[in-house]
C-alpha cells in the first residue's frame, strides 16, 4: 500500500480509507510545504518491452533500449506516483522537467518519493521528485500542478497487466544459430507457398542448403507465384508425395542431408518412410515431437511433448519421450530442465492412469532410467506453470510452476495444449522430431515462415551438438 510521510512529525499515514480502497489526492489547502510521500515500485519486463514497442524495437533486449525508451519508462513511473500519491487524483499537470541517472533494469525494486517544494501561488505546487534504487539514483524530476479546491477521492483500481506478443526465446534461439554452419537439410514435397518460402528464407540466411524433393515444374512454379528465388536450392525430382518421403529419408540415410524437413505432405507420409524398418531412420529410442513454444505471458521458452507422433503413449514410450526431450535441452545449454508430467489432478489416482505413468516416470528418474532431468508429477496445467496455484494447493516441489517441459498423457491432450497456447495465449513455436538419425523438422501446414525458420534454428542447434559429441 503506497503511504504518506509527513516529514515534521515522521507520521506514517495510509493514502487509502480503511472501509474502502480509494486514493485521496491533495486540495489547496491541505498541500504544505515539505510534505513527502514514497511508494515501491518493482520494474516489470513487461515496461520494458511496451517501452521498446513504441520506439519500434519489440524484440530489443533492456539493455539495449535507446535513452529515449529509457526515459519513457522513467517518465511513466514519475507520472504514475503523481497520479496516485504525491499530490494524488484531482491535480492537473502543467509542466514536468525530468533528468535521467541510472539505466532501469528489470527486476529492479525502486523507491519514488517527491516532496512539496514550492507554492507560487494558492492553486500550484511544485514537486520535487526522486526515482531511487539499490544501485543509486536513476532519475530526478520536478513537476508543477494545479491544485483543485477540495479533496478529490478516487478508487484504486487494478492496474492492467499488458502482454506484449514479443517472442524473445524464439529470437534468442535464432540469433544463437546464426553463429552454426549451415545445415543440410532433405525438405520433402515443399509444394506450397509456406513450406517453399521456409526453407528459401532458411538458405538465404545461410542457415539452410535446402534439397528440395517434389515435382520441378510445380516447385519453380510455386516460387514464381511467391516470388522467391531458388538459388542455392537443389531439386530432386519425385512425382508424389510418397515418392518425396522416401527419397528425403534416402538422402538422410547416406548422409546426403543431415535433417529432415517436412514440406506440404501429410505428417503420416512423412513419418511413415522415416520409420519404416526397411531403409528408415529408426535408433535404439522411440521417436516423438517436442514443440518449443515462446509464450509471452511465461518467463522462458517451454517445451510441450508429445503432441504429433505418439497417440497413447505406454509408460515405456514415455520414458523416450522425456530422454529425447531432455537430450534437445541439453543441446540447448539446460542441462537439468524441470519435466513436469501432466495429468488432470495432482495426486495418484488408480483410476486415471496417467497419474499412475506420472508417478512411475519420477521412479524411473531416480533409479536412473531416465537421466539429465528432474521429474515430478502427476501435475495439473495449472500447477505445473504457477508457483501460485501450487502454493495454492500446498505442492512443495522443484518443477511446479517452474516447468521447462510438459510431459502430456496423450497426443490429443498434447495438441491442445500446443494449439490452445499458439491460439489463445499467442505463442510462436517451432517443432521438431527427436530419437531418429537426423533431427526431423516437422511443421504444421498452417505453420508461418518465422515458425518454419526457428525450427530449423532447433535443428541447427540439434546437429551442432551432436557432432560436437561425435555422435
Amino acid at each position: 500500500m503506497p503511504t504518506r510521510h509527513d516529514t515534521e512529525t515522521g507520521r506514517q499515514e495510509s493514502m487509502m480509507t480503511t472501509s474502502e480502497a480509494c486514493l485521496t489526492g491533495l486540495s489547496q489547502s491541505s498541500a504544505a510545504l515539505g510534505l513527502t510521500r514514497s511508494m515501491t515500485h518493482v520494474l516489470r519486463v513487461q515496461g520494458f518491452d511496451l517501452a521498446a514497442a513504441l520506439f519500434g524495437a519489440p524484440d530489443a533486449a533492456f539493455d539495449r533500449l535507446p535513452s529515449q525508451a529509457q526515459a519513457l519508462l522513467l517518465q511513466g513511473l514519475i507520472l504514475d506516483f503523481t497520479a496516485r500519491a504525491l499530490p494524488g487524483p484531482g491535480a492537473e499537470l502543467r509542466a514536468l522537467e525530468m533528468r535521467p541517472g541510472l539505466s532501469p533494469i528489470p527486476d529492479e525494486a525502486v523507491e519514488i518519493t517527491g516532496t512539496i517544494a514550492a507554492r507560487p501561488d494558492p492553486e500550484t505546487a511544485e514537486v520535487a521528485i526522486v526515482v531511487e534504487g539499490p544501485r543509486g539514483r536513476l532519475a530526478d524530476a520536478s513537476a508543477r500542478f494545479r491544485l483543485p479546491p477540495t479533496e478529490v477521492t478516487s478508487p484504486v483500481g487494478t492496474r492492467p497487466d499488458i502482454q506484449l506478443h514479443t517472442h524473445r526465446h524464439l529470437s534468442a534461439l535464432m540469433a544463437r544459430s546464426a553463429a552454426l554452419p549451415a545445415l543440410t537439410a532433405a525438405v520433402a514435397w515443399p509444394c506450397d507457398r509456406d513450406s517453399l518460402l521456409g526453407p528459401v528464407e532458411a538458405a538465404r540466411r545461410g542457415a539452410l542448403r535446402p534439397i528440395l524433393v517434389g515435382p520441378r515444374a510445380l516447385i519453380e512454379e510455386t516460387a514464381a507465384a511467391a516470388g522467391a528465388e531458388l538459388a542455392g536450392c537443389e531439386i530432386l525430382e519425385a512425382e508424389t508425395p510418397h515418392e518425396a518421403a522416401a527419397a528425403a529419408v534416402r538422402l538422410c540415410r547416406e548422409g546426403r542431408a543431415t535433417s529432415l524437413m517436412k514440406g506440404s505432405l501429410h505428417t503420416d507420409e512423412l513419418m511413415a518412410a522415416a520409420v519404416a524398418r526397411d531403409g528408415g531412420l529408426r535408433k535404439g529410442r522411440r521417436l516423438s515431437h517436442v514443440f518449443a513454444m515462446d509464450v509471452p505471458s511465461y518467463p522462458k521458452a517451454l517445451f510441450v511433448t508429445d503432441a504429433a507422433i505418439n497417440i497413447v503413449p505406454d509408460l515405456k514410450t514415455k520414458a523416450d519421450i522425456v530422454q529425447n526431450a531432455a537430450d534437445l535441452l541439453h543441446a540447448l545449454g539446460n542441462m537439468m530442465p524441470k519435466v513436469a508430467i501432466l495429468s488432470a489432478v495432482e495426486t495418484v489416482n488408480p483410476a486415471i492412469p496417467s497419474t499412475l505413468d506420472a508417478a512411475a516416470l519420477c521412479k524411473m528418474a531416480d533409479r536412473g532410467q531416465i537421466t539429465g532431468a528432474i521429474l515430478d508429477g502427476p501435475l495439473a496445467f495449472d500447477n505445473a506453470i504457477s508457483k501460485a496455484a501450487a502454493a495454492i494447493k500446498k505442492i512443495a516441489s522443484p518443477v511446479a510452476g517452474e516447468a521447462d517441459i510438459l510431459l502430456a498423457p496423450d497426443l490429443e491432450a498434447g495438441n491442445m495444449v500446443a494449439k490452445q497456447l499458439s491460439y489463445l495465449a499467442g505463442a510462436d513455436s517451432a517443432g521438431i522430431v527427436l530419437g531418429a538419425r537426423v533431427p526431423i523438422i516437422l511443421t504444421s501446414r498452417a505453420d508461418s515462415v518465422e515458425s518454419r525458420l526457428a525450427s530449423v534454428a532447433l535443428a541447427q542447434v540439434l546437429v551442432a551438438a551432436r557432432q560436437g559429441r561425435g555422435a
